[in-house]
């Protein structure tokens, strides 16, 4: 699954500016903050949240054991084989 965010941009000068409303405004509507400078992109801001998941996604990925799991779950929703969700269940005695 792909979850497409708004990019906004901000200059340095505006970023400055505009910093303590931007929890506000990121909260209300998560995007990415790309601050410019010269018009090219020299900093990120975002969500806290946002941070928390990539650092969580790059740990995840730098699993090689943790990785290839995930490759044969995927495959094997792919290929119909997942099991019924109460049998699921029942094995982790849930």
């Amino acid at each position: 699954m792909t979850t497409t965010r708004e990019t906004r941009e901000l200059t340095t000068v505006d970023a400055r500016r505009e910093l303590t409303k931007l929890p506000e405004k990121l909260g209300a509507n998560p995007a990415t903050v790309a601050v410019t400078r010269r018009g090219k992109p020299v900093l990120a801001i975002m969500t806290w949240e946002d941070y928390q998941a990539i650092l969580e996604t790059l740990e995840i990925l730098s699993d090689d054991e943790a990785v290839e799991q995930l490759r044969r779950s995927i495959k094997e929703v792919k290929e119909g084989k997942q099991i019924p969700w109460k049998e699921a269940k029942a094995r982790v005695g849930a």
